[in-house]
């Protein structure tokens, strides 16, 4: 599955319709290889978009838990912790440290 795919479920604040969009439309970018469908296939590309929204927002409404909300930023930081553990840097810096190369 896509890595900018996120949990949108059991946050306070809510995930807001732009948050579900957003992982709706990486979703359908991954099923489809198009991170820009042609001209000829934006119609379809942007109705998968609409439906998995609906569909998501139907889900994360449906669900119940009895675990208390989660806060971002305590998770935002749990996931910067791993990241600098799994990739060797610090937490937090969000910088390798070799430069990225140019492309010209």
């Amino acid at each position: 599955m896509c890595r900018n795919i996120r949990t949108l479920y059991n946050f306070e604040p809510p995930a807001t319709a732009d948050e579900v969009r957003a992982s709706a439309l990486q979703f359908v970018r991954k099923l489809s290889g198009f991170n820009a469908p042609s001209q000829a296939n934006q119609a379809a590309f942007d109705l998968a978009v609409k439906q998995v929204s609906e569909a998501a927002t139907t889900l994360i409404n449906s669900l119940t838990t009895f675990s208390p909300p989660k806060n971002r930023d305590v998770e935002r930081a749990k996931a910067a912790e791993l990241s600098a553990k799994r990739f060797g840097r610090p937490a937090g810096s969000g910088q390798s440290s070799k430069p990225k190369a140019q492309r010209g």
